[in-house]
């Protein structure tokens, strides 16, 4: 499982997921200037799960009609990156198998899976 995180996500995310052997791309190191379409199409291409903490991608995927290889959208209030850790560690080990084609929402209380 390969993983693209967008220009917003945090680098503890990205640190945790390159030491736990997750090959990791991260916008904010190759192009931060990138638009969601062109950071959506690299996914795509790529054939990553892209992370983001950044709604506009559902827009792209459920308005626009265009199919990733998987979307994780972070909606924890206050962005606290170290539970954002927690829970994505979490949501890799209880789901992993759930994760390719599907738009994952992490909140503090759930993972909701939409089939893409």
């Amino acid at each position: 499982m390969k993983f693209l995180a967008d220009v917003n996500i945090e680098k503890s995310i990205v640190d945790e997921l390159r030491s736990l052997g997750y090959d990791t791309r991260w916008m904010a190191e190759d192009n931060p200037y990138l638009d969601d379409m062109s950071i959506f199409r690299i996914a795509q291409k790529e054939n990553c799960i892209l992370l983001t903490n950044d709604r506009d991608f559902g827009e792209i995927v459920f308005r626009q009609k265009l199919a990733p290889s998987g979307i994780i959208l972070f909606r924890i209030k206050g962005q606290d990156s170290k539970e954002k850790v927690k829970l994505l560690k979490k949501l890799l080990v209880s789901h992993d198998n759930k994760l390719m084609n599907h738009f994952t929402v992490i909140t503090r209380r759930k993972f909701r899976f939409i089939q893409i």
